[in-house]
């Protein structure tokens, strides 16, 4: 009797295995301003157009949203023919209101759910289902009581098999880059919502996932934390040229830190918009005319699409 071995989800052979990031670029900060500026080694500090052309200029599609639709019973699709691509490494945006189909078609993009027809593709490949490849931010940190802050982080592989020293080496340096390296043995009872949230991203990442999805990760915490977890993230995801798709209420965030955004209502996209600013992103910028320009052209769309 033979017995048929199914590859796990999307993964191809890993001699096919592409990478996002450039290897001819050397990765760094999407952002100034953030704790991580000042503990990326040099050799990956912000890099500008070295960081531009890895993210925003290089336009091989690695996640591709096909026709996708979803529904729950005979009522209205809550995703109704969505089309949308994204490169490799870019950081895509989302945003709309609540009950639009934002953290739905989140879901469909990790293999959480399947679509009722069209298709999601990661790197070419049909997705069937969660995989190696995908890390998840939910909108809570959703952190284990019982477990150290270390521990948490490398949750994502102690559930398939046993850390080795190199993961504990990977999670730490994680928490050093997130400003945690001195609490990884204290439980997230001890931590203060900002922090839940860094090891919530560090978890994330400890796999080093091709793609990272993100569903309003920072909006239950007040404006300064949100401002410099936003600039840690977008280092974080800078250093392998993680490919991203982020899902906010908040369309400064949205624009912040997105290369495009793109507004969902009733099921639908909307509007989408390039977002022609700089890298490495700079605080600053909050305040400037192109910023501003942008986030007021993305709330006229969202008022049109409601």
């Amino acid at each position: 009797m033979s017995i048929e071995r199914h590859p796990p989800p999307f993964s191809p052979h890993p001699e096919e295995r592409r990478s996002c990031a450039s290897k001819d670029v050397p990765s760094g900060s999407g952002a100034s301003g953030s704790i991580l500026r000042d503990a990326i080694p040099k050799g990956l500090a912000p890099q500008g157009e070295g960081l531009d052309h890895a993210r925003g200029r290089q336009r091989e599609t690695f996640v591709a949203i096909e026709a996708a639709r979803y529904g729950y019973g005979t009522g209205p699709a809550i995703v109704d023919d969505v089309d949308w691509t994204i490169p490799c490494g870019a950081f895509h945006g989302l945003v709309g209101r609540s009950g639009s189909g934002k953290t739905t078609l989140l879901k469909l993009a990790a293999g959480l759910l399947q679509p009722e027809a069209g298709r999601v593709r990661i790197d070419g490949a049909l997705l069937s289902g969660p995989g190696p490849r995908i890390g998840f931010v939910f909108q809570q940190p959703t952190l284990l009581d019982w477990l150290s802050v270390a521990d948490n982080v490398l949750l994502p592989i102690s559930l398939k098999r046993r850390p080795r020293s190199e993961d504990r080496d990977r999670a730490q340096t994680l928490l050093e880059l997130v400003g945690l390296g001195a609490l990884a043995h204290r439980h997230p009872g001890q931590l203060s919502g900002g922090q839940q949230s860094r090891v919530a991203v560090a978890r994330a990442l400890v796999a080093e996932p091709d793609l990272l999805l993100l569903d309003e990760p920072f909006a239950a915490l007040d404006a300064l934390t949100r401002e410099e977890l936003q600039d840690d993230l977008l280092a974080l995801c800078a250093l392998k040229a993680t490919t991203v798709l982020f899902v906010t209420h908040d369309i400064g965030e949205a624009v912040y830190l997105s290369d495009r955004v793109a507004i969902m209502a009733a099921g639908r996209l909307h509007h989408a918009l390039d977002v022609a600013l700089p890298r490495p992103r700079r605080r600053e910028m909050r305040y400037e005319q192109p910023f501003n320009a942008l986030c007021r052209e993305l709330r006229q769309a969202m008022d049109e699409a409601s």
